[in-house]
């Protein structure tokens, strides 16, 4: 499995916007139902900072996101709407519990 986990904050005044452009994605994501990847999103508590892990299963070479086009007009001005821009890591699994099948 290849983890990819990506954290960043947006400006106050965006992170609705960021909300719903994120939500815009995961309803593509629904009707377009792309095989071998796992995507959850995650709002923290502060409600500007978001953390968004993607799992590609085994032997999916092509991550579908970036030609998801929700995704791409998500990042399309990302940068402009952050105070910390995306930080996009590699990880391994040590645990999952019921969270990625």
């Amino acid at each position: 499995m290849q983890t990819t986990i990506v954290r960043y904050k947006v400006k106050a005044d965006r992170a609705g916007e960021n909300v719903a452009l994120v939500k815009n994605v995961f309803k593509t994501l629904e009707a377009e139902s792309p095989v071998g990847l796992h995507y959850v999103s995650f709002q923290l508590e502060d409600g500007r900072s978001f953390l968004h892990i993607a799992v590609l299963d085994d032997g999916v070479s092509v991550n579908p996101l970036p030609r998801n086009a929700a995704f791409k007009k998500f990042a399309a001005e990302i940068k402009d709407r952050c105070v910390e821009p995306p930080v996009a890591e590699s990880g391994d699994i040590v645990g999952n519990y019921r969270m990625i099948v």
